[in-house]
């Protein structure tokens, strides 16, 4: 005792400096969090609310995540990061790994009021319950800590800081539980335009705006794509999210699918080379970003949709609803539809090396299990998870499944519906169960543990407690490689300041509308009409838009309004409601949309409910098309030939193609220019010769059209998609096929195939066409 004493006298007497140099971390406080300087090492950062507290080892600041006094390799940032994920993936419960599993249907900030996104605070909705808007929703609180939820998906936040302080509480709240395992939170794609904004090279947004994904094929050029995932991820990080449900890379073989517009269009290899692009931005941190291996607080993780490719849809019809469920092959092409994934998806260019998550589609890719002979949806095919993209293409990284897969399906034709396409028999525990037997680690929309942890009872009945055990906790590595990799274990915290800073600035700003205006593709420019003299007087029609229901069914009323923001236009031109005033006449209209091909008042009416799925405004009767199905069958339906054969559709915006020729009639000969916002690809036959310029675009501010318009910038880009001569030839084109239809020719003999465009000299012929225009070959 008396040599104890002696000693502790000594360290007195030390210098204070040497007493220091035992401690290399310093912390700073931030209302409720603490962030941690570790010199030479990681920057840490936990709550005082969370109860973790920080453990020095040789000199060094780590979190006690699970306090318990000492340091577990899980919590040792210097070991590398599978070793973390194997040490923690033991010490988690069934329950804490089957929570892991799960990732949560959708979240508003705050919750909203009603509807299929309702929730509450205190018990009461968010306008009654005096909360704040980042506070967490008391459904949050029960699937974070009853049900073990760390994914969580992120839908509307109100402001780039309210979305950094729900973070923080977010991750306060789950670092207090347990083993302290951080959120990873997640987003859809969130960087579309709104079409009216005006753009300012001095201004700010809530979010930078970018052109949809078909306009990023249009530019044929992935270094933009890279540019946006770079910036994007930065603007995810800064609002707290760490996986990105992106990019979708289904080739877009299929014109009438309604996901043709978040594709990067129906090339193999334009695709491959876009998701190489955009996962390479999204991953790779740099700089004092990068912790290790490209990965670190800059990086996103990508989840890559949808394996094998969903893009093949029979007669167009999408899988998110049981009329659509089947992908067909009539040219036995399904290789080709792997190609994104595995020549892009799989092999990056940047140190992350491929994709984090993949995520397969709804639907069922009819007949192709060569092995166990099974139509189940891709989610549950064994031979598609397991044989093909596990063991044949060597993927490890986490598998997702889409959303609601799991669940009853109540009709053929609601979005919200249960899609346990294929498998409707099983309940919905044996669902999980032999969703995670074919490959797959992660159930969408699912905040439910319960089914989960039932699924791995079955698996314990029928290969005993070890085998499962051991399944269960190599999804657990999968899905905990994500978190560690992007830096959230060490710290999950914002600064609320800094993400209003990094959001949405006039830089990235900037750079979303370069890339908006390189997206644009000139089709027709008749006598060189374009560009356009400034301060001309033009007449710009208005568009009326007929009541419907949106994709979840909710009635929108009809609307009579200018297609683009009119203020915007006078910046550039005189505006006139007079046809005989004006100079020239610009018709902005959308592509045609007939709706998804089905028909609930046929169905209810005896027929099938199969109606066609029309490119053109006007009517369209079907004549052409199967007699039989290529697949069908449905436990709601009583009928296996999905046929349409003889049935008619007329777009629900014909009255975009009415404004063009009435308004053609009015100019009596003046130049008319249509700005034609595309979702699919689309019959021109019926309006471009009333048409003298014709522009596409993917989603853009109507800004960028009048900037290409008036000569402000030069377009650039080419047609990522063929153009169909008629639906005859979209009714004879095989599903499954690029490039296999006979394309639009206009009156100034261009043809409007993949990779056509024009700028001020005519058409374009440069690298870029050289390189996928003869890549794009038919098979």
């Amino acid at each position: 005792m008396a040599n104890q004493f002696k000693f502790i006298a000594l360290l007195s007497l030390l210098p204070a400096t040497v007493a220091m140099a035992q401690t290399k971390w310093t912390e700073k406080k931030s209302g409720d969090v603490v962030f941690v300087a570790n010199t030479g090492g990681q920057s840490l950062g936990y709550s005082t609310t969370s109860g973790v507290k920080i453990l020095t080892v040789d000199g060094l600041a780590f979190k006690d995540l699970n306090k318990n006094g000492k340091l577990d390799k899980y919590e040792d940032w210097r070991l590398p990061v599978d070793v973390r994920a194997k040490d923690l993936a033991t010490k988690m419960s069934v329950e804490q790994i089957a929570g892991l599993m799960l990732y949560s249907k959708h979240q508003p900030i705050p919750a909203a009021p009603a509807g299929p996104f309702a929730g509450t605070y205190g018990g009461k909705k968010f306008a009654e319950s005096g909360a704040n808007p980042y506070d967490l929703s008391d459904q949050q609180k029960q699937f974070l800590e009853k049900d073990n939820v760390r994914h969580v998906l992120i839908t509307s936040v109100q402001s780039p800081e309210i979305a950094a302080q729900w973070n923080n509480k977010a991750q306060a709240f789950v670092e207090g539980l347990g083993l302290g395992i951080p959120n990873n939170n997640s987003s859809d794609p969130r960087h579309g335009t709104v079409a009216t904004a005006e753009y300012n090279a001095g201004a700010g947004g809530a979010i930078s705006m970018w052109p949809g994904s078909l306009g990023f094929a249009a530019t044929f050029d992935p270094k933009v794509v890279e540019n946006f995932g770079h910036i994007a991820a930065l603007e995810y990080r800064a609002l707290g999210i760490a996986t990105a449900l992106s990019p979708q890379v289904d080739i877009a073989t299929e014109p009438r699918w309604a996901r043709v517009s978040g594709t990067f269009g129906e090339d193999p290899q334009l695709s491959a080379d876009m998701a190489r692009g955009y996962i390479d931005g999204f991953q790779t941190s740099a700089g004092d970003k990068e912790i290790n291996g490209g990965w670190g607080y800059g990086s996103v993780n990508a989840m890559v949709k949808h394996w094998p490719g969903g893009g093949a849809g029979e007669g167009g019809r999408d899988a998110h609803y049981g009329y659509g469920k089947y992908a067909v092959y009539p040219g036995n092409n399904f290789k080709q539809h792997l190609i994104p994934f595995t020549e892009g998806a799989f092999k990056l260019n940047g140190k992350t090396g491929m994709a984090a998550s993949v995520m397969p589609y709804y639907t069922i890719s009819f007949n192709q299990d060569t092995k166990n002979k099974e139509n189940v949806a891709n989610n549950y095919n064994s031979y598609i998870i397991n044989d093909l993209l596990r063991k044949k293409y060597k993927f490890d990284g986490v598998v997702c499944t889409d959303w609601l897969v799991t669940g009853d399906e109540t009709a053929v034709d609601q979005f919200l519906s249960g899609k346990s396409w294929g498998v409707e028999g099983l309940s919905i525990a044996q669902r999980h169960y032999k969703i995670l037997m074919a490959g797959v680690d992660q159930f969408g929309g699912n905040n439910e543990v319960a089914p989960v942890v039932a699924a791995y009872q079955m698996g314990v009945k029928e290969h005993g407690e070890t085998f499962m055990r051991a399944r269960f906790e190599q999804s657990a590595v999968r899905l905990l490689r994500n978190i560690f990799r992007t830096g959230l274990f060490e710290n999950p915290y914002l600064d609320p300041e800094a993400s209003k800073s990094i959001v949405g600035n006039p830089e990235f700003m900037n750079a979303g509308y370069q890339a908006q205006l390189k997206s644009i593709v000139m089709l027709k420019n008749k006598g060189n009409v374009l560009p356009l003299t400034k301060n001309k007087t033009v007449y710009v029609p208005k568009q009326f838009t007929p009541a419907g229901r949106n994709f979840l069914g909710m009635e929108t009323p009809e609307k009579l309004e200018y297609p683009v923001n009119i203020e915007t236009v006078k910046k550039y031109f005189k505006v006139t409601e007079n046809p005989e005033e004006a100079d020239y006449a610009l018709i902005f209209v959308r592509s045609p949309n007939s709706g998804g091909g089905y028909n609930s008042d046929d169905a209810k009416n005896g027929g099938t409910g199969y109606v066609p799925i029309s490119l053109q405004y006007g009517p369209y009767t079907a004549n052409d098309a199967r007699a039989t199905s290529i697949a069908g069958g449905d436990p709601l339906e009583k009928f296996t030939n999905r046929s349409y054969k003889g049935k008619s559709a007329t777009a629900i915006n014909t009255t975009d193609w009415g404004m063009i020729t009435d308004t053609y009639a009015k100019m009596k000969g003046k130049p008319v220019i249509v700005s034609v916002d595309m979702s699919n690809p689309m019959v021109f036959s019926e309006f471009e010769k009333s048409a003298d310029a014709i522009l596409v675009d993917f989603g853009v501010q109507g800004q960028a059209t009048l900037d290409l318009l008036t000569g402000n910038s030069e377009p650039s880009a080419l047609l990522p998609l063929q153009m169909p001569a008629d639906m005859k030839t979209v009714e004879e084109q095989f599903e499954d096929v690029p490039h296999d239809m006979k394309c639009y020719t206009d009156d100034q003999g261009n043809t409007y195939d993949f990779g056509f465009g024009l700028n001020w000299k005519g058409v374009i012929n440069d690298a870029r066409t050289a390189k996928y225009k003869k890549a794009g070959v038919k098979p």
